[in-house]
């Protein structure tokens, strides 16, 4: 049986581009809904305390010029309380999802999205639970996971890893590679490698760490961290978990970065 990991040929730059093709901004904003400007602003607060708004656009003769906090609205008209968009808070309906996240990170929670020089979406912190960021995250750490036992097997050469391998670790692939032969699906035993595996066999093996940039002591205990915590949005992931659970969005965000930074790293790794 032909082993697909010689031919692995999706890339980080493969994901990229899909992700800037076809899936945009457009894909996970909201409609901005908005109040009018003259209308008092403790009935707007009221209103964005039922909803669970933290903004809404403010509109004057069928314009949205700008935006109101809840916090900050008290009693008179809106407007009195308008704040104007600033640049680095605006996007474009086209912006291709993952350039999203960077402009996330350095943004109070929000972005307001234009659509012909119009503002007529907002996209939040939250709506990166929606299925399209999910994907990319996916994508992300599954296309790690293939470079990472891509590595395994090119630098392990005649399933010497065995030997590096927890025992009990090595008897789980076995018995997984047993099910699938038992269904005439079986592969070669390192495809049965679990996530935990692979990492704990990258770790172990100090010219591997000197490929991937990763050779010192500190540097080393980053690394194990990167691929725990994305080890743990896998399987947040796998499981339709909610992914922000015992993190932050700005952590989130971070963790999506060094995976892309460190798959271009094990793209460019073999045994020389």
């Amino acid at each position: 049986m032909s082993n697909p990991m010689k031919h692995l040929k999706s890339s980080s730059q493969d994901l990229r581009d899909l992700f800037e093709d076809s899936i945009t901004v457009r894909h996970v904003a909201e409609k901005l809904q908005s109040c009018q400007a003259d209308e008092d602003a403790s009935v707007v607060r009221r209103r964005m305390d039922q909803l669970d708004f933290d903004v809404l656009g403010i509109e004057d003769k069928g314009v949205v010029y700008g935006y109101v906090g809840r916090l900050s609205l008290e009693s008179g008209p809106c407007r009195r309380y308008q704040r104007p968009f600033q640049p680095r808070e605006l996007i474009a309906e086209s912006m291709p999802l993952i350039d999203l996240l960077p402009v996330l990170r350095a943004a109070p929670h929000r972005a307001f999205v234009q659509d012909r020089k119009r503002v007529t979406g907002i996209v939040t912190w939250g709506d990166l639970q929606k299925i399209p960021m999910r994907m990319l995250l996916f994508g992300l750490v599954s296309l790690l996971e293939m470079q990472l036992l891509r590595i395994v097997k090119d630098f392990y050469p005649g399933d010497s890893w065995h030997r590096s391998l927890n025992g009990k670790r090595l008897e789980k692939a076995k018995k997984l590679k047993a099910e699938r032969q038992a269904k005439n699906e079986a592969l070669d035993l390192a495809d049965y490698l679990q996530f935990c595996d692979k990492k704990e066999l990258i770790l172990k093996k100090p010219p591997i760490l000197d490929c991937i940039g990763f050779n010192s002591s500190e540097a080393k205990k980053h690394l194990r961290q990167l691929l725990k915590s994305a080890e743990n949005i896998r399987n947040k992931l796998a499981h339709a978990q909610d992914i922000v659970t015992g993190s932050s969005w700005p952590e989130l965000i971070d963790l999506a970065r060094k995976m892309e930074a460190l798959l271009e790293k094990c793209e460019q790794t073999k045994n020389e």
